[in-house]
């Protein structure tokens, strides 16, 4: 059982950074690939990026893709999602997951955080 917990979500202006952190419980982190997904309320939970366990391969959602950057650092057990040029429509709870292989559907993932929430304001 690997848990996951986010932090670093908050309240930033439209333009601005943010990053947010992942921390997983167990050394076997770095046997998973894993992910950052975000929700709105009302809606699905959506896919935003992956990375594969050893930080070779990552994917990026389009509407994400050249301003946010998914890393890890295995020998702390945490991931990170580097967030820039923050738009409105990034408000989200954004929350990180564990998969066995590197994967874009939720349906791969099978640990989840909390989650965090992200605001951007206009």
């Amino acid at each position: 059982q690997v848990q996951l917990v986010e932090s670093g979500g908050g309240l930033v202006q439209a333009g601005g950074s943010l990053t947010l952190s992942c921390a997983a419980s167990e050394r076997t982190f770095s046997s998973y690939a894993m992910g950052w997904f975000r929700q709105v309320p009302g809606k699905e939970r959506e896919f935003v990026a992956a990375i594969s366990w050893s930080n070779y391969s990552r994917y990026y959602a389009d509407s994400v893709k050249g301003r946010f950057t998914i890393s890890r650092d295995n020998t702390k057990n945490t991931l990170y999602l580097q967030m820039n040029s923050l738009k409105p429509e990034d408000t989200a709870v954004y929350y990180c997951a564990a998969s066995p292989s590197l994967a874009v559907t939720i349906a791969s993932y099978v640990y989840w955080g909390q989650g965090t929430q992200v605001t951007v304001s206009s």
